[in-house]
């Protein structure tokens, strides 16, 4: 399987190629929340269109879309839609900008984190690792008495 510059590696599920192990292993939860009946329905790679293609100067300008991971119709009809990332790329920034003035949906971008409990929205994750952690102990370290 090939492996991209974030080290994400391809998988195979379902006869679908997917970008990543995680995004892989999304599917898989989202299949299992749909059987247990606790979302309506899923979809792959929805595509939303952000700014249509346009001339200027003679020059053709080709139209923008962002692909999403997955798209979640909820029971209560609202819907979703799924990022599996690592990082947060500068093109997925200005695409997230867009996406959230033109579409209702919800946009998170998420990932799978064992030390947080599994998966997390990135943003959550970010504030998470900022917090700022306990000492084990009470004891300064410095340099030792002489």
């Amino acid at each position: 399987m090939a492996i991209n510059k974030f080290g994400a590696k391809k998988t195979i599920v379902d006869n679908i190629t997917f970008d990543s192990k995680s995004e892989a292993q999304y599917y898989q939860q989202l299949k299992w929340l749909q059987q247990a009946k606790q979302i309506k329905s899923f979809k792959l790679q929805p595509k939303f269109l952000l700014q249509e293609a346009f001339k200027k100067n003679g020059k053709t300008f080709r139209k923008i879309e962002y692909i999403a991971d997955f798209e979640i119709h909820n029971l209560d009809g609202s819907i979703e839609v799924v990022d599996v990332k690592g990082v947060e790329t500068e093109a997925f920034k200005i695409k997230r900008k867009l996406f959230e003035k033109l579409y209702p949906h919800n946009l998170s971008l998420i990932t799978y984190e064992p030390a947080f409990g599994g998966w997390i929205e990135l943003e959550e994750l970010k504030k998470l690792k900022r917090k700022p952690r306990k000492k084990a102990s009470g004891r300064k370290i410095g340099k030792p008495k002489t």
